[in-house]
């Protein structure tokens, strides 16, 4: 941040960096569902219809103006590859919301209640419940619908209360957006004008840090006393130290913005693989969810995620659809492309699979464990990804989440060779696979530690609770232990061994995580310039020396 002035008149706040980099905006604060007040007495029942007919009539006018939006920005990224898609589909669903909040007979119910008597807010709140009823007795794919009106009521109820529509905030400028926490659908929809996040609630490796790393936005979670901060002040967020300047005057704001993008131009501009200082080689992956994802800069892709290909589905994509997707991945990415078979369950439900519910999820059928309920799943998965690695000629390999024991990963190898993939890999996030990597890699060709969940079971600390974000530092030297095992295993077999937990992109861990041995880390795509610098700086001794600092 600026040397000068950047405390701000209105001091500091501090909560965790998880995602590097400095912003400098106005705070705007996304607004939750309004709170429906006592019904109060009508005087002009008229005046009352009205105010229900132009708060559906702002509902309908806000829908459109993001579904334009979401054209444009269609239209614009259309030669980016993957983006076009995303933007289109995004506005046909607004302008289908839109439709809804402008029936007439909605209007028409509304007004009635109006007219005989309701308030414009209760009115909306009757009117739509009716409708959601309806279509919840309809069944099928309108009942699926019938969740959607909850969303449009609590819009048109904010809008006739005068206060802001719940969701995402569109001010029309840059702005840096708070919330009590963030949805990973709501972070995923964000805009342009979202310059960074500030969230009173998350952890380091909540979805929130996840995804904003992956946009390049710095965010600042676990900072509860942002609550208090009015609209409209200006803040600087710097995503590394985790430090939030309050009061800043728009000149302030725009040294800010300026030097980070000076910053990110410089760590650009450095291209070239992944090396420590004296030359000893590190793989600098990307970690992806689809092919919108992919940056250059990388050397190949760590962890494809291809749960978001599931998410909100009441049936499982259809092979073709999956071949499609992982082909256009492959296609586009330059180097070896490492799939992560399907995770699901816990804090990544999947309609589709109708698994049970479980007392404790996080201890329960989750991951590669899914396969013992629908084996069927895994196999229609393996088989997409073997077939669109055939098409395109692509360097693919397949892991495995979730696996505990060298009896499951010799399965999951078994299988996916059986598939026709050769390279097949297993990820270490359990305690018990970490003290049997030498077991797992007699039996996989590969070991990918996803430090997120190593993390939350090594500790047993839920890595979305603020409270322990101590014991999810990845600097814990139970968990560095952990790693050193995994690598030494990977050093006697002759195997390699990487990181694709968040731990990979933080230029502070990194070079410990070299140090402990790893082979190769994998990171949101904006974390790879400062990874590279960070290792470029150091002796591959020197991160040894961190290590063992670190590890005592």
């Amino acid at each position: 941040m600026p040397e000068t002035g950047w405390a701000g008149p209105g001091g500091r706040l501090s909560g965790l960096g998880v995602s590097q980099g400095r912003a400098a905006g106005p705070l705007v604060r996304m607004a939750g569902p309004p709170s429906l007040p006592a019904p109060r007495p009508v005087a002009d029942p008229e005046a009352e219809a009205a105010t229900a007919v132009k708060a559906l009539e702002a509902v309908t006018a806000d829908l459109n103006r993001r579904a334009a939006a979401a054209r444009t920005g269609a239209s614009a990224g259309a030669g980016g590859g993957g983006g076009a898609g995303a933007g289109g589909e995004a506005a046909e669903i607004l302008e289908a919301l839109a439709m809804i909040a402008d029936d007439p007979m909605l209007r028409e119910e509304a007004e009635t209640r109006a007219r005989g008597g309701a308030d414009a807010a209760h009115a909306l709140e009757a009117a739509f419940d009716g409708h959601r009823d309806a279509l919840a007795a309809l069944g099928g794919y309108l009942a699926e619908r019938a969740a959607d009106l909850d969303d449009l009521k609590h819009r048109a109820v904010a809008a006739a209360l005068g206060l802001p529509m719940p969701g995402l905030p569109d001010p029309g400028h840059p702005y840096v957006l708070v919330a009590g926490d963030l949805s990973p659908a709501d972070t995923a929809g964000l805009g342009p004008d979202v310059l960074a996040l500030i969230t009173e609630r998350g952890g380091p490796t909540s979805h929130t840090a996840i995804l904003a790393r992956a946009r390049g936005l710095p965010a600042v979670v676990a900072c509860p006393a942002v609550a208090d901060v009015p609209d409209g002040t200006i803040v600087g967020v710097d995503g590394a130290s985790g430090e939030i300047a309050l009061g800043l005057t728009p000149e302030q704001a725009a040294e800010v913005m300026e030097r980070d993008r000076a910053e990110r131009a410089r760590l650009a501009a450095a291209t070239g693989p992944g090396r420590t200082a004296d030359g000893h080689p590190v793989r600098l992956l990307a970690n992806i969810g689809s092919a919108a994802d992919l940056r250059p800069g990388a050397e190949g892709v760590g962890l494809f995620r291809t749960e978001f290909l599931f998410l909100d589905r009441k049936q499982p994509p259809s092979p073709e659809e999956q071949t499609a997707a992982y082909a256009e991945v492959f296609e586009r990415a330059e180097g070896p492309v490492i799939v992560r078979t399907l995770d699901a369950g816990t804090d990544k439900p999947l309609p589709f699979l109708g698994l049970p519910e479980e007392p404790n999820p996080a201890l329960g059928v989750r991951g590669l464990r899914v396969d013992r309920l629908l084996p069927g799943v895994l196999d229609a998965q393996l088989a997409a990804i073997a077939e669109a690695a055939r098409a395109t000629g692509a360097d693919v390999r397949v892991m495995a989440p979730m696996v505990t024991t060298p009896a499951e990963a010799a399965g999951f190898a078994r299988r996916a060779r059986a598939a026709g993939i050769a390279q097949v890999g297993v990820m270490v996030e359990v305690p018990a696979a970490a003290l049997r990597a030498a077991e797992l890699l007699r039996e996989v060709d590969f070991l990918s530690i996803g430090t997120n969940d190593l993390a939350q079971y090594t500790f047993a600390a839920d890595r979305q609770h603020p409270a322990l974000a101590d014991l999810l530092d990845p600097r814990q030297p139970a968990l560095l232990g952990l790693i050193e095992a995994c690598a030494a295993a990977g050093r006697e077999a002759g195997k390699p061994v990487g990181v694709c937990g968040e731990a990979a992109g933080d230029p502070a861990v990194a070079p410990l995580l070299v140090g402990l041995g790893v082979t190769s880390l994998s990171m949101a795509p904006s974390c790879v310039p400062l990874v590279r610098e960070a290792l470029a700086g150091l002796t591959l001794e020197e991160c040894r020396e961190l290590a063992r600092e670190a590890l005592a």
